[in-house]
């Protein structure tokens, strides 16, 4: 079990990975090859983020890929695939349950149903439990199915903001980062964020 100390630093990792943007360099030329890219102005493509967005609703994935994210792409199809996986063994299940319940109406022999060697039937579930047993997979392939379009929408919303900040320019002159340090007083550790500016 962790501790209170371990999440706080597992908390403060993930954000400090997760608010670093990506800037690319793009260079700006006129007709004479001169640069017109300064210090100070950075070429920004206002359609970026729209295209990054509709490549990730085309095809999940592709917007973390026009955004050169390559490291997203098994998290996007590892979440998609765990939801779909869930939604399709839930409706598999709710379907052999539903069947044994058909058979059991119409007077058949089904699945969870034992004949024994005098030729005596032995149910494993009662009706009821044939029925909460269906009830409570149809749950689950609901659950599995809204959880994997929540992650469809949130690839699409993460491929559009990482295109929309990636534009930025980001100084090395400024840095935001988790610290860590020892109390000297004591052996406890402080956590908090260090803001740091660089004059040159």
């Amino acid at each position: 079990m962790l501790n209170k100390k371990s999440i706080v630093l597992i908390g403060f990792l993930l954000i400090y990975a997760f608010a670093k943007a990506q800037s690319e360099d793009i260079t700006v030329t006129d007709e004479s090859g001169r640069d017109l890219k300064t210090d100070a102005q950075q070429f920004v493509d206002p359609l970026r983020p729209a295209r990054a967005a509709f490549y990730a609703a085309a095809l999940p994935g592709l917007g973390q890929a026009y955004n050169k994210d390559y490291w997203k792409l098994p998290i996007v199809y590892g979440a998609l695939g765990t939801g779909v996986f869930f939604a399709i063994d839930s409706d598999k299940e709710f379907k052999r349950y539903r069947n044994a319940f058909k058979d059991r109406l119409a007077g058949r022999i089904d699945e969870f149903t034992i004949i024994d060697e005098n030729g005596d039937p032995t149910q494993i579930f009662t009706d009821n439990g044939l029925i909460d047993a269906q009830d409570f997979f149809r749950r689950r392939k609901e659950l599995a199915i809204l959880i994997t379009a929540g992650m469809y929408v949130l690839q699409i919303l993460e491929a559009n903001v990482d295109a929309h900040l990636s534009q930025y320019n980001v100084s090395d002159d400024l840095t935001f980062a988790p610290d860590i340090h020892a109390d000297d007083l004591g052996q406890a550790f402080r956590y908090g964020f260090k803001l740091t500016y660089h004059i040159d």
